[in-house]
C-alpha cells in the first residue's frame, strides 16, 4: 500500500474547493462563537474628544505654577460641557466626562487640597496627565476585528462599544458522524454479548466538530452491513456537508466504508496517509462535499478528525486555521515508534514564556487510548525523518485548548 506523506495530504486537503461564501445575520447577543463573515470596522475614533481618565479638576497646565486655581463648577459624566476654560480657572471632572475647551490637564483629585472655592496643588502632573486624547482607543476607519474571527466575549463588548446590533456570521458547516461496525453498542442500547463495546467515536466527534463551531448531525453506529452502510451515508450527504464515519477503512473483510464512498459517486483525494495513528484514513469529494473515512480506534478517529476534518471546517467559516502549533522543548528523552509521522499525547506547560512537552502519565500503547487525551493534553508531531529525540529537542506540538 503506496501511502501520502503526512506533508503532502495536508497541502492537497488545503487545496479542496469548499463551499466558503455562506453567510447569516444573528443578533449580537447570540453570536458568542460563530465565526465573523466580513471586518468590524470603526466608523468613528474613540475617544470622539478628549477625555477625562480620572476623577480630578480640568486645568491649563501652565496654571499649576501658580499653585492655587480658581473652581467654576462642575462636569458630570455625560454632560454636554459647553464653558471655555480661561487661565486660573479649573472645572471638576469625572472619569469619562468630555473634556472641558481649553483644558489640557486633569489632576487628580487627590492631588489638591479644596479651599474657599479654589484648588490648593499638593503635587503638580505632566502636560496631558490623564486625559484620553481623541482616537486613542481607536481611529475611524480601523479594522477592529478582523473577518474569520470566532467571537468571544472581548468581540462582543468592541461590537456593542460600536453600536452592532445585528452581525454577520458564517453559516455553521453541517457535518454528520456515525460510527460502523457489529462490535459497537450505541448509548442505551442493551446487548448480553461480551465482545460488543460502547460507542464512543460518534459522540466524541460530534462534541468536537461543535467546539469547532460546526452543526452536527448525529447518525448513531451501523452494523457491518455493506447496503445499510451505502444508504445511510448517501442520505447524509443530501443534507451534510461533509459526513464523517469512524470504522471500515482498513483492509479487513467487513471494511465496507471505503468500498462503498467511490460507489455513491464520490471522487477520492487520497487513502492511505504515512501517520501513526490513522493511516488508513479517507478522504473523498462529491461536488463541494466530502467524506472523511476514519479508523475505529477512539485515540486514532479523534487525531485524524482534528488533523483532516477540523481543517475542512475551518475554511468553510472562513477561519484561516484549525489550531494553533507552537514549538516547545522536550523535557524528556522521547522514543519513536515508527518511521511514520507521528501524534503522540503529551503534557504542554509553560515557563517564562516558552513551551515545554512532557509525557507523565501517558500511557504507551494501541491507537484506542482516549484517556491519554485528557487533562488539557496536546499532540506532539515527530516526522517521517525523525528517530528518537534527547530532551532539549525542540519539537511541533498541536495545542487543543483552543479550536
Amino acid at each position: 500500500m503506496s501511502l501520502l506523506s503526512y506533508e503532502t495530504s495536508q497541502t492537497m486537503l488545503g487545496l479542496l474547493e469548499v463551499n466558503a461564501s455562506r453567510s447569516q445575520n444573528v443578533y449580537l447577543g447570540e453570536s458568542l462563537g460563530r465565526v465573523l463573515f466580513e471586518d468590524v470596522i470603526a466608523r468613528y475614533n474613540d475617544p470622539e474628544f478628549p477625555t477625562a481618565a480620572m476623577d480630578g479638576y480640568a486645568i491649563l497646565h501652565e496654571d499649576l505654577e501658580g499653585g492655587r486655581i480658581e473652581i467654576i463648577g462642575y462636569n458630570p459624566a455625560g454632560s454636554d460641557e459647553k464653558r471655555i476654560l480661561k487661565s486660573g480657572e479649573c472645572i471638576k471632572t469625572f472619569t469619562g466626562s468630555m473634556m472641558p475647551h481649553g483644558a489640557d490637564t486633569l489632576i487628580p483629585i487627590e492631588n489638591v487640597t479644596v479651599e474657599d472655592g479654589a484648588i490648593i496643588i499638593n503635587e503638580p502632573v505632566p502636560l496631558g496627565y490623564a486625559v484620553r486624547p481623541i482616537g486613542e482607543g481607536y481611529s475611524a476607519g480601523d479594522v477592529l476585528i478582523k473577518k474569520g474571527t470566532k467571537i468571544g466575549f472581548t468581540e462582543i463588548g468592541v461590537m456593542a462599544a460600536l453600536g452592532h446590533v445585528m452581525v454577520k456570521v458564517a453559516q455553521k458547516p453541517r457535518v454528520a458522524v456515525v460510527s460502523t461496525g457489529s462490535e459497537i453498542l450505541d448509548l442505551g442500547v442493551f446487548s448480553d454479548n461480551p465482545a460488543q463495546i460502547r460507542s464512543s467515536n460518534n459522540y466524541t466527534l460530534a462534541a468536537l466538530f461543535e467546539q469547532a463551531g460546526a452543526e452536527v448531525v448525529q447518525l448513531g453506529t451501523l452494523r457491518d452491513d455493506k447496503n445499510l452502510i451505502m444508504q445511510t451515508l448517501q442520505n447524509a450527504l443530501s443534507s451534510a456537508d461533509i459526513v464523517v464515519s469512524t470504522g471500515g477503512v482498513s483492509v479487513g473483510d467487513y471494511d465496507f466504508v471505503k468500498d462503498v464512498i467511490p460507489r455513491l459517486g464520490a471522487e477520492v483525494v487520497y487513502k492511505g496517509v504515512a501517520i501513526k495513528p490513522g493511516k488508513h484514513i479517507l478522504v473523498a469529494q462529491k461536488e463541494k462535499k466530502f467524506f472523511v473515512a476514519l479508523p475505529g480506534f477512539a485515540y486514532s478517529s479523534t487525531v485524524t478528525a482534528i488533523l483532516y476534518v477540523l481543517p475542512l471546517v475551518a475554511m468553510m467559516l472562513g477561519r484561516e486555521s484549525a489550531y494553533k502549533t507552537v514549538a516547545a522543548k522536550l523535557n524528556e528523552d522521547f522514543k519513536k515508534r515508527s518511521k511514520l509521522t507521528e501524534f503522540t499525547a503529551c503534557n504542554v506547560s509553560v515557563e517564562d514564556n516558552e513551551y515545554f512537552v512532557d509525557f507523565q502519565d501517558k500511557k504507551v500503547g494501541s491507537s484506542a487510548i482516549l484517556t491519554n487525551m485528557l487533562n488539557n493534553s496536546a499532540l506532539m508531531v515527530t516526522g517521517e525523518e525523525d528517530g528518537d529525540l534527547p530532551q532539549g529537542t525542540l519539537v511541533s506540538v498541536i495545542l487543543l485548548d483552543n479550536f
